[in-house]
């Protein structure tokens, strides 16, 4: 693991003392249950408190919550499993800025850096304080009435660590999407879809859409239309500073928004789904590699 600098320090989250640790296992992977029974033991005998999903708890002894609470009530989370793990409790972390170590138990992991084989000695290293903590730009997506800014009052807002998709229910079916960036007009989309991306979210669907990578700590997003009616609607790279106001329309509505391809609700005629950069970082821990290794490795450039 890397020794924290000046800046790391200076942007981590205040965390003075680990004393319970949440642990986030990828269902119906045995490598990824066996790994978590070695670790809670390793935690327990520590005199940590262990939590864990009611449906892992008790193989684990620890203690059953569901991940909105787990985000709230540990100190330190560790996700095993891959990046879809990892995403699942991610956008549950808020204000506390929780720190989450990703195990990758196989596959391709962007965000799953530390290896199987290692996490004891990671998460050892970590517990004694020798981490350093990449905070990764976070979005926020609110609904409400298209031309008017307030947002519904029913509706809670929506985080996403990758990306948030507005697309149509059913395939061959085109959306019209009108898009203002700070109340300005922008671009109106004819497309399959319209995926808005975070620097995180860069290697993930926006990728597939041919939109550019993106290093991790740039303060940017991503607009990325999906199979565009027009061929000149290219992908963009905004500041994340900018609010984007996005109203879709289609001849039978069936527009939908997904939160990191996990979390997902459908949009009703007159929505406008409003979206800026959330107040609160999600806090990984920092692997010893380099964004550039990770990306040689990953998308196998040699």
């Amino acid at each position: 693991m890397p020794t924290p600098t000046a800046r790391d320090i200076r942007k981590a989250p205040v965390v003075r003392d680990i004393r319970s640790v949440g642990l986030v296992i990828k269902r119906d992977s045995q490598a990824a249950r066996l790994l978590a029974l070695e670790l809670a033991a390793f935690l327990r005998g520590r005199r940590l408190t262990v939590l864990a999903e009611p449906p892992e708890a008790a193989a684990l002894d620890a203690q059953p919550c569901e991940k909105a609470e787990l985000a709230a009530r540990a100190d330190l989370i560790i996700s095993l499993g891959g990046d879809g793990t990892l995403l699942s409790i991610a956008r549950f972390t808020d204000a506390r800025e929780t720190p989450i170590l990703g195990i990758n138990m196989g596959g391709l992991g962007f965000l799953t850096q530390a290896t199987s084989g290692r996490a004891r000695a990671t998460v050892e290293q970590v517990l004694g304080g020798e981490f350093a903590i990449d905070r990764r730009i976070a979005l926020c997506a609110t609904l409400g009435a298209d031309g008017g800014p307030a947002p519904s009052p029913a509706i809670t807002p929506l985080r996403a660590l990758n990306d948030i998709v507005i697309s149509k229910r059913q395939p061959g079916r085109m959306l019209e999407m009108e898009v203002l960036a700070d109340g300005q007009r922008f671009c109106t989309y004819r497309a399959d879809g319209l995926i808005i991306a975070t620097p995180t979210g860069s290697t993930a669907y926006a990728l597939s859409a041919g939109g550019p990578i993106i290093f991790p700590t740039l303060g940017v997003v991503i607009l990325a239309p999906i199979c565009p009616h027009t061929l000149t609607n290219r992908p963009v790279v905004l500041p994340d500073t900018c609010t984007l106001a996005i109203s879709a329309r289609s001849d039978e509505y069936d527009a939908i928004i997904s939160i990191d391809g996990q979390e997902g609700m459908a949009l009703e005629p007159g929505d406008q789904v409003v979206i800026r950069k959330d107040a609160h970082a999600i806090a990984l821990v920092k692997s010893s590699y380099s964004y550039f290794e990770i990306w040689r490795d990953k998308l196998k450039w040699g």
